[in-house]
């Protein structure tokens, strides 16, 4: 049986979002519905044309700050964290100083 990949195409990237957090860090609960304008994940894939682009400073298991306006979701998995997001809809990427 043959394993089934989603890879994006065009200027996108599949993301996997981050669980939502239910508490804040000093311990504030947070409500099931709020409305945060931005969202982090991991890239899981990365189309060809953004890998070639230099212009994308985005690689495969970074963890990344992305606006989900236009994320498209993807119905992969019963947890439903998948998400192709144009590539202009990252806004930021975590990396560890060296």
């Amino acid at each position: 049986m043959a394993i089934e990949t989603v890879e994006p195409i065009g200027p996108r990237i599949l993301i996997r979002k981050d669980e939502d957090r239910k508490t804040t860090k000093a311990g504030i609960h947070l409500p099931d519905k709020i409305e945060i304008p931005t969202l982090t994940g991991r890239v899981v894939s990365i189309s060809a044309q953004v890998e070639s682009d230099s212009n994308y400073p985005i690689r495969q298991y970074d963890r990344v700050l992305f606006n989900p306006r236009e994320a498209i979701p993807v119905d992969f998995e019963g947890d439903n964290r998948l998400f192709v997001v144009p590539v202009e809809n990252v806004v930021a990427v975590f990396r560890k100083g060296e």
